[in-house]
């Protein structure tokens, strides 16, 4: 099945028809003879230039409907299937201060740093989440979105590619990276919003307590589910910087309706992220998105050719 994009771009079809009977004659005179065409024709001299200024004429009139067509936006509607949607926007807020940088995991049966198991497990959540609508947020001493909700999930997932130590900072602001996916979730009009926030330290920088963000979150409606990283919690540390704040993590989860999650390996965290998968809810089918082959060029193409065919033909009868 194919359309036009801009349909009414068609009246302009006979502009130049119009132009010749209402735009005043040009009143300038030649200084060429006319000769009847019996006349010449009985003494061989046919006037040479009348088929090429034919020719001229109808190169000019095909590149001009070819144009105009290819304006018209000539396409054809590509069948596409029904699309999974959740109506869900998904935030994922991950930990990408300097303590991930530890070799405390593992992957592949070899050990592996906390940052290289994460982004692991992570892209095979994203992956699987086809259906919701998915964002990234990388957070340290600073925030930003490395991508935005999209339900492209394989390319949010290919973002994580991307992350590296020191990127933004080798802190841990827990408070602005759940306050940044909170100001990305109140753009949209999805019915559930839900973020997962992973961490494997304290909050020690930024601007935003975690548990005032966490307040927000609920009056918003949004679901925070935590994941705790890291063999060590506050209690056993003493002090030490290699440690985990499980107690505000499950506070935050607590406060707005998510879950928690305490991972000291990676079988865990493969764990904690399988639970999230299986608690939010079930796919729907939406209408199908329709899908367009442009054929514009076609017709453009046809006008380039047929306007130089134009012009060739008017330099050499000038």
């Amino acid at each position: 099945m194919w359309q036009l994009a801009a349909p009414l771009m068609l009246l302009l079809l006979p502009l130049p028809f119009l132009a010749t009977r209402l735009l005043p004659a040009d009143g300038r005179v030649g200084g060429a003879l006319k000769v009847p065409g019996a006349i010449a024709a009985s003494h061989g001299t046919a006037d040479p230039t009348a088929a090429a200024t034919s020719g001229a004429r109808l190169a000019a009139w095909a590149a001009w409907i070819a144009l105009v067509f290819a304006l018209a936006g000539p396409r054809i509607v590509l069948p596409a299937e029904a699309l999974p949607t959740t109506g869900r926007d998904l935030m994922v807020t991950l930990d990408l201060s300097g303590s991930m940088e530890r070799t405390d995991f593992s992957l592949n049966g070899k050990t592996a740093r906390r940052l290289d198991a994460m982004k692991d497990v992570a892209a095979s959540f994203i992956r699987g989440r086809g259906g919701d609508r998915v964002g990234l947020i990388a957070y340290a001493d600073q925030t930003y979105v490395v991508s935005p909700p999209s339900y492209d999930v394989e390319a949010v997932a290919k973002a994580l590619d991307g992350f590296a130590i020191g990127l933004v900072g080798r802190s841990t602001a827990i408070g602005d990276g759940l306050g940044l996916a909170l100001r990305r979730l109140s753009k949209t009009d999805a019915k559930s919003r839900v973020v997962l926030l992973l961490s494997d330290g304290v909050n020690n920088a930024g601007v935003s307590a975690p548990k005032d963000v966490a307040g927000l979150a609920k009056e918003m409606g949004v679901r925070v589910h935590t994941i705790s990283m890291g063999p060590r919690d506050i209690p056993e540390g003493d002090g030490n910087p290699d440690v985990v704040d499980v107690k505000t993590l499950r506070e935050i989860a607590e406060m707005t309706g998510g879950r928690t999650f305490r991972v000291k390996t990676t079988e865990d965290l493969q764990a904690a992220m399988k639970a999230v998968d299986q608690i939010e809810p079930t796919r729907s089918l939406a209408p199908p998105a329709p899908i367009w082959r442009e054929l514009w060029p076609w017709p453009a193409t046809l006008a380039f050719f047929a306007a130089a065919a134009t012009v060739l033909i008017r330099s050499r009868t000038g």
